[in-house]
């Protein structure tokens, strides 16, 4: 199969100019094309001569999303399920701000990380996305706003599937989406969402970028971590907490942490008092989302209720962690991931 139009970074293009013997120029050209006039077919790239419009026709494909399903919520968020070329399906997800407009994006066909509260995991780790394939939910999101003139101000890697587990086409993704000569987003307004795997979060504090980085921690100790998420296993608490401290420490950038409350089993007050012990002691400059967790028919888990959900947060507060509940986003669509394709998958097999 041919690679995807959008798999090219800018420097990739300038390489692939060069070696096609085309001048220089052609690759902001091509990148003009593809990410801020938004065209969908060679034919239109109407300022390139027909010879090289023809040899890229001839090495590359558009990639294609069919919409299999769209659901607008009544708060503005607007969830879509895509069909991919070879009849996988995946999800995304845009959200509306009082800020602007952000999207979720999804980074794998399923997921094999395995967390016991999560739509994304039923049936597993179908296969990765080509950095085309994640690259392209954001500009369809973009061509959906171009007819309110609106813009994508935001992205979030927090769709489904482990990014990290998807890390190289992750990383050419967000080249693009960076690029001032493309989508231009600015890297403060990207969130990156890991369940803990632990080698790459050393490689991204390497990084040298100003992307912020969120970890889905969800449990204060090595047991219970290991019982919600079975990733734990392989990437221990402690060692999860030791790249948390050296992230910080090397980028000087706050970390998230993600905390799904469920009912009965992590939102406790003593599992605050534990957390926050844990987070003053070692990475005191991180922030805490709260996040009640969504029903989903296959998971036994129920929300927390409210009061609980303030007491916890207050908990964390009296000991100088920030935390934050997160606002709710399309909950009448089933907007959280995975919910949408596990019902497409459901009725498939029907």
């Amino acid at each position: 199969m041919k690679p995807f139009i959008y798999d090219l970074t800018y420097e990739d293009w300038q390489e692939w100019v060069r070696a096609n013997k085309e001048p220089g120029f052609r690759a902001g050209q091509i990148f003009d094309w593809l990410y801020v006039k938004r065209i969908g077919s060679f034919e239109e790239m109407t300022n390139l001569p027909k010879g090289l419009r023809d040899k890229l026709a001839e090495q590359f494909v558009f990639v294609t999303l069919t919409e299999v399903a769209r659901h607008e919520s009544k708060d503005g968020t607007v969830k879509f399920l895509f069909e991919l070329q070879d009849k996988n399906a995946i999800e995304t997800v845009i959200m509306k701000h009082n800020y602007g407009n952000s999207v979720c994006v999804t980074t794998q066909v399923g997921c094999r990380v395995g967390c016991t509260f999560c739509a994304s995991t039923l049936g597993g780790l179908k296969r990765d996305l080509a950095p085309g394939e994640i690259i392209a939910q954001v500009v369809t999101a973009q061509k959906l706003l171009d007819a309110s003139g609106e813009r994508v101000s935001s992205i979030v890697i927090m769709g489904i599937g482990e990014p990290f587990e998807n890390y190289d086409a992750m990383m050419k993704f967000l080249k693009v989406m960076i690029h001032e000569k493309g989508l231009n987003i600015g890297q403060r307004h990207i969130t990156v969402s890991t369940s803990g795997i632990v080698p790459n979060i050393y490689r991204f504090a390497d990084e040298d970028t100003q992307i912020n980085l969120a970890i889905s921690i969800h449990a204060p100790n090595d047991a219970l971590r290991s019982k919600l998420m079975p990733v734990n296993r392989r990437f221990p608490f402690a060692d999860l907490i030791e790249a948390c401290k050296y992230y910080v420490e090397k980028t000087g950038r706050r970390l998230t942490f993600e905390y799904a409350l469920m009912g009965g089993v992590n939102d406790k007050p003593e599992h605050a008092e534990e957390l926050a012990k844990v987070l003053k002691e070692n990475i005191p400059l991180c922030h805490v989302n709260l996040i009640p967790v969504n029903f989903v028919v296959e998971r036994d888990y129920v929300r927390t209720e409210r009061d609980d959900i303030f007491t916890f947060q207050r908990i964390l507060e009296r000991n100088k962690i920030n935390a934050t509940i997160r606002r709710e986003h399309g909950s009448d669509i089933a907007a959280a991931c995975g919910q949408l394709r596990a019902k497409h998958m459901e009725s498939g097999k029907r």
